[in-house]
């Protein structure tokens, strides 16, 4: 309760100030809905339903995932832009529908950076080089000697046009100065089952939709894209490590609310969700997968926000990206 009353004192010292309004009533007053903007079964999905299940728990409150895939994710975040801004309809957030929406798409309905709120910075995962083992490659070298070899006829899946799985394999066919065609789905899940029936060849996949295919063999990883290796998989080594130097691409996840959500909702949202992260079962599941938490406070989340539509800003206009 402290809390509260400490944040209202401080909103109404700033309130001409603030971009933000004041709770009305108590939060949460009603059943919340947490956007996932992507298809079920998806790394984005996992995580947004950790989240929505331990806020329920937390606060004894109903707290709904509904999925709404489409356009690269900017759909789901599109509604949560247009919708009241009491905190009570939140958005899981991912790379592809922030960090490079506005750089990528000719008319988004949407301003990152003015229509939503960053409550709390999430995770920053690596995505896995994940290829069907009919490709006859075994490491990074292997699979840029095969591209060069075959230009065009290399397909890698991601979870749609924008997304992170798409801009990571973009900035390594640059890097590696190969050509290869990019099918995009409407989610993770789909495109790896594509990849398990042989549809595709390649996919830069999140680690909890492939971990058990790597170690069953029924799929081969070939590096990890961050600057350092996943604790889950030891022994695959970054893409830098394995022969592309200076390559480095890690997803990014943050709850976000719409703008004119008030100041004490998002503080209340930032509080318990950091909490939530630094729990030991949730940590555990993260890391297991792969996704390190993060949580900081909204400043943190929005500085990384804008840190990260800085830098992919630049690859998207090398390449002339851009989508309906």
């Amino acid at each position: 309760m402290w809390k509260q009353l400490l944040s209202a004192v401080l909103t109404a010292g700033v309130a001409a100030a603030s971009p933000f309004a004041t709770a009305a009533e108590p939060y949460p007053s009603k059943t919340i809905q947490l956007v996932v903007p992507y298809t079920p079964g998806g790394n984005t999905d996992l995580l947004g339903r950790i989240i929505a299940q331990k806020l329920g728990e937390a606060w004894n409150q109903t707290v709904v995932v509904e999925n709404r895939p489409g356009a690269g994710g900017t759909t789901g975040v599109t509604q949560v832009a247009r919708s009241k801004p009491d905190g009570h309809t939140l958005v899981l957030a991912a790379f592809g529908n922030i960090l490079v929406a506005q750089s990528l798409y000719k008319n988004l309905s949407y301003d990152p950076a003015t229509d939503l709120i960053p409550v709390v910075l999430l995770a920053t995962p690596p995505t896995i080089v994940t290829v069907t083992p009919s490709l006859p490659v075994k490491d990074i070298k292997g699979l840029i000697a095969y591209a060069k070899a075959n230009p065009g006829k290399l397909n890698y899946g991601s979870s749609g046009a924008g997304t992170s799985n798409h801009l990571f394999g973009e900035l390594f066919a640059s890097m590696a100065d190969v050509r290869m065609t990019h099918v995009p789905y409407k989610g993770s899940g789909p495109a790896i089952t594509d990849l398990m029936a042989g549809t595709i060849q390649l996919n830069f996949a999140p680690l909890p939709l492939v971990r058990q295919q790597i170690k069953a063999g029924s799929l081969r990883a070939l590096a990890v894209t961050g600057s350092q290796r996943s604790p889950a998989l030891p022994d695959v080594p970054t893409v830098a490590e394995a022969g592309l130097a200076g390559y480095e691409g890690n997803g990014w996840f943050a709850l976000m609310v719409p703008k004119g959500t008030p100041r004490d909702v998002v503080t209340k949202l930032n509080a318990e969700v950091n909490r939530i992260l630094k729990s030991p079962d949730v940590r555990t599941a993260l890391e297991t997968e792969g996704a390190d938490p993060i949580g900081g406070t909204p400043a943190d989340a929005t500085r990384s926000m804008e840190q990260g539509i800085a830098k992919w800003r630049g690859l998207v206009g090398k390449l002339e990206l851009k989508l309906e």
